[in-house]
């Protein structure tokens, strides 16, 4: 019987404009003074304005940090904590945006609540003192940020990512509102939404799955595949952008209990090293890990298969048919389908493999990987 550890914290808000809630939620939480994370794309769409609208509204004062950029560094976060150490009174925390925004928000709260350096969280449960009552609102169906313990905080000049954990950097409230995913540009869409697909396929079969963790990445992997191409046609209707954004959440949330596998730890240095989004990336890789891994994980990818609607007799031809219906999908979404067409120079993929081989989420790869598998899984999607 496979063992887990599951611990829920979060409360969870869902449906169409319960941004105006964060108010209430917000003094639930014994807010009167919050700092507001977000970015420039969120408040050009009016969605922050909302935000403060609900907080003021409550009685709570605000200060915005808007300074925050795809794939956060070190120095982002620093800059936030400077900024938040100006107003003496803070004690809450708002994240509203991507998944980037919602980690930089965690990031925050590690440094202004702890002191020291995002470095010095790297890992798990690092943080000795209290840490601020936070609610995390993601305006995309992607990440799963705001379902999750750990921030994701690249190093300056590197770009290596940090995972930093914390049970006490969860989100104590996330609201899910679909109607804030609806000015999402369809690129942005793709990206996030084959990232978020990812997270439910390689949560289902990593060496750490339990049962918990697989009821959540099924139903994640049902809502998403269902929903990802009509999610991102001009019009599309606030139920499907709903079920993306809580398949995204329930993909988050299997993370938290069963980590991911080769197709991020193969991602991860195509962002840092040639700035592809980090959703593309995942997506470029994601159909040869199926590929690898269906030896050993043939029979969870056929109940994938069968949860989305898929009629699989052989058992053998699962990995196959999945790698299939996920090139579809990206088709549909007009994602790269090769890293030549991303510009990359093939001499660099022995260094791509190297560096993959020291990312953290490999090592629950349901098949094991070493430098030389990654280096053929960079061949086969050249």
């Amino acid at each position: 019987m496979q063992s887990f550890d599951f611990k829920p914290s979060i409360r969870v808000v869902f449906g169409e404009g319960k941004i105006e809630l964060l108010g209430d939620l917000a003094k639930d939480l014994n807010g009167s003074s919050a700092l507001l994370v977000s970015d420039p794309e969120v408040r050009r769409a009016g969605i922050a304005d909302k935000a403060i609208d609900s907080l003021k509204k409550a009685k709570l004062d605000v200060v915005i940090f808007d300074d925050v950029f795809p794939n956060p560094t070190v120095e982002h976060v620093q800059h936030g904590t400077v900024f938040a150490k100006q107003y003496k009174d803070l004690n809450l925390i708002v994240g509203l945006g991507g998944g980037s925004t919602l980690d930089c928000a965690k990031g925050i709260n590690f440094l202004l609540t702890n002191g020291g350096v995002m470095q010095d969280y790297w890992g798990f449960g690092k943080a000795t003192k209290p840490m601020l009552p936070s609610i995390g609102i993601p305006t995309t169906a992607g990440t799963g940020s705001e379902a999750q313990s750990y921030a994701l905080i690249a190093q300056n000049g590197t770009h290596l990512k940090m995972a930093c954990g914390d049970e006490k950097a969860r989100f104590r409230t996330v609201i899910l509102d679909p109607n804030l995913t609806e000015t999402v540009p369809e690129k942005v869409g793709a990206a996030t939404g084959i990232d978020a697909i990812s997270h439910a396929v390689e949560s289902y079969v990593t060496t750490k799955r339990n049962y918990v963790s697989q009821m959540l990445a099924k139903k994640a992997w049902y809502l998403l595949s269902k929903n990802f191409e009509f999610s991102l046609r001009e019009g599309s209707t606030t139920k499907s952008r709903g079920e993306m954004l809580l398949g995204a959440h329930f993909a988050g949330m299997a993370i938290e209990s069963s980590m991911l596998g080769a197709a991020h730890a193969c991602a991860n240095p195509l962002t840092s090293r040639y700035g592809i989004t980090h959703g593309v990336a995942v997506g470029l890789m994601l159909p040869h890990v199926i590929a690898f891994n269906s030896h050993v994980v043939e029979r969870l990818y056929r109940e994938l298969l069968i949860a989305s609607g898929s009629h699989i007799l052989k058992q053998d031809e699962a990995g196959g048919n999945l790698v299939i219906q996920i090139k579809k999908l990206k088709t549909a979404a007009n994602l790269p389908d090769k890293l030549r067409d991303c510009q990359i120079d093939r001499q660099d993929l022995p260094q791509l493999a190297k560096e993959a081989s020291s990312q953290w989420t490999g090592k629950f790869n349901p098949r094991p990987i070493s430098e030389t598998e990654l280096l053929k899984l960079y061949e086969q999607a050249y």
